[in-house]
């Protein structure tokens, strides 16, 4: 019961957030663009999540079997 409650309430959240963020945008001034510096962020960011996924892990290798 209290998982089926928590359900409902992760759903209505995320239909929340959904609808703000299509709504926001249409009743907000526009706003002028960032500094080209922060345009470098995101960008950076990325770079950062790529260098981590392809680095080669610090542990052991445990895909043989032993026999």
């Amino acid at each position: 019961k209290m998982l089926s409650s928590r359900r409902y309430v992760n759903v209505i959240v995320l239909v929340l957030l959904t609808l703000s963020l299509l709504v926001l945008p249409l009743l907000l001034p526009p706003l002028p663009p960032p500094p080209w510096m922060m345009l470098l962020v995101p960008v950076l960011i990325m770079a950062l999540l790529f260098s981590l996924a392809f680095s080669p892990s610090l542990e052991p290798n445990i895909d043989f079997t032993f026999v």
